[in-house]
This record gives C-alpha cells, structure tokens and sequence, in this order.
C-alpha cells in the first residue's frame, strides 16, 4: 500500500482540509484529488470522518482550514446550490429523495438550477436511457420504490444535473448484499457512460471494485492510499485493519 496518490490537473483537490462540529474537530490535514473521469474510494469505518469530508467539500460545514479547489479554483466554503451549476452534485446517504413525489417528479428536481427546457428534457431522456427501469415507472411515487430502485434515482437525480463530478455517500446503506452490488453497477455504469467522474464515501470493501485510486481515513487523518492494480489487494487488509471483518 503507498503512501501518496494523486491525479494529474485534478478535478478535485482538497488540501489540509480541518473541520468539525463547533469546537469539536473532526479532520485533521485530509489531503485528496479526484482527476476528470477517474473514481475514487474514500474508506473508513463508522466515525471515521467520511461524512464529514463530503460535508465540509460542499460546504455544508464550515472549513476551519485548508483549501477545497475544483478545477483549480477555490470553491472552500461555497454553499451546495452554488456548486451544482459548477458540476459538482452530492448524493447523500440514505439517498435523500422526496417519498411522496413521482420518479420524475424527483427527477425534475435533479434539475432545479437549469432553467432551460429543452436541455432539462435532453437531461430526462439521457437519465431514462441510463436507468430504463425509471423511465417505466415515471409516474410511482418514489417511496414505493425498492432500495436499489430508489438508489437508482438518487443517482438519476444527480444526472439532472449534468455532473462532471459526483460525491456518493454510503451507497450501499441499508442495501441487501445483492443489491450493494447491484448499486455499486449502477455507479460504475454512470462514470462509463458519461465520464463524470465519482468520490464514493464507503464502509463496504467492495467499493474498491470501482474505484482507480483509494484512501483509507480513520480518526479524521487519511492512514493509507492505493492507486492502479494496488486498489484491488486492498480489500482483505482493509478489512483486517480498518472496516472489521464483517464487512
């Protein structure tokens, strides 16, 4: 396992990023890039500071220090709705849809910073092309949907958006192992068909299937990080060493 992982001209880059809960610090110097296209892990067990990360990268918490840049510019502090006309589009845990509302109806929302029709249309077809499946129950309330369904239209949501980057958080949160697996598809079939690229937030070792490069937190400090062939030997150590052997 190395020690240092980077992307050429990243996407991404979060540098010495400190952050918490008021007085209660959280992150310590978490230093990360995600280049254009490319998948990467964020690993870490409960507590670990993964969450927070996203949080802080989206500016849903405040930075205490260091830089979160997104193609070279800093966005550090930006709140969410001004991120998205930038590309960068989060997908939460527990996957955040409106139960009550139809597919498309949550989809439409994916979209709420576009106010040109006809692209929100291209966008719609695009999704519906993605995720067939969504496209046949358009009109069903989206709680009625099964977990990998509404996984599905988390992530279709987020395509509304026309991500160049995407920040996925615990996909595989309440997930049937099938369905984990099914879902962590469904992520890698985004990046392939349209080359945004992915920071994906997990506990399950089977993230590392998707990913180019990975790092490994714990206690709010990135410990390890892993890129190339050297992503895939990381799952049995991971387990024994960070995620505990039930996962």
């Amino acid at each position: 396992m190395s020690t240092t992982g980077s992307a050429a001209n990243p996407l991404l880059e979060v540098d010495r990023l400190c952050s918490g809960y008021g007085s209660l610090q959280v992150l310590f110097d978490v230093s990360l890039t995600v280049g254009p296209g490319e998948v990467v892990a964020l690993m870490g067990s409960n507590g670990a500071g993964k969450t927070t990360t996203l949080r802080t990268i989206t500016g849903l918490l405040k930075t205490m220090s260091g830089t979160v840049r997104l193609d070279g510019h800093s966005i550090t502090g930006q709140p969410p709705e001004a991120l998205v006309p930038q590309g960068l589009v989060m997908v939460p845990e527990g996957r955040g849809m409106l139960r009550e509302l139809t597919v498309q109806e949550n989809l439409e929302l994916g979209a709420f910073t576009n106010s040109d029709r006809s692209s929100v249309a291209k966008l719609m077809d695009q999704t519906f092309t993605t995720f067939p499946i969504l496209a046949e129950r358009r009109q069903q309330k989206a709680g009625t949907l099964s977990g990998g369904q509404q996984q599905m239209l988390a992530l279709g949501r987020a395509l509304m958006a026309a991500p160049r980057l995407m920040l996925v958080d615990e996909a595989s949160l309440g997930l049937s192992p099938i369905m984990t697996e099914t879902a962590f598809n469904l992520i890698a079939e985004v990046n392939n068909t349209t080359g945004a690229a992915v920071l994906i937030v997990e506990q399950n070792v089977l993230a590392l299937d998707l990913a180019h490069r990975a790092y490994v937190l714990e206690k709010g400090q990135i410990v390890a990080t892993a890129e190339g062939a050297e992503v895939r030997s990381m799952q049995g150590r991971l387990r024994e060493a960070y995620l505990g052997a039930g996962h």
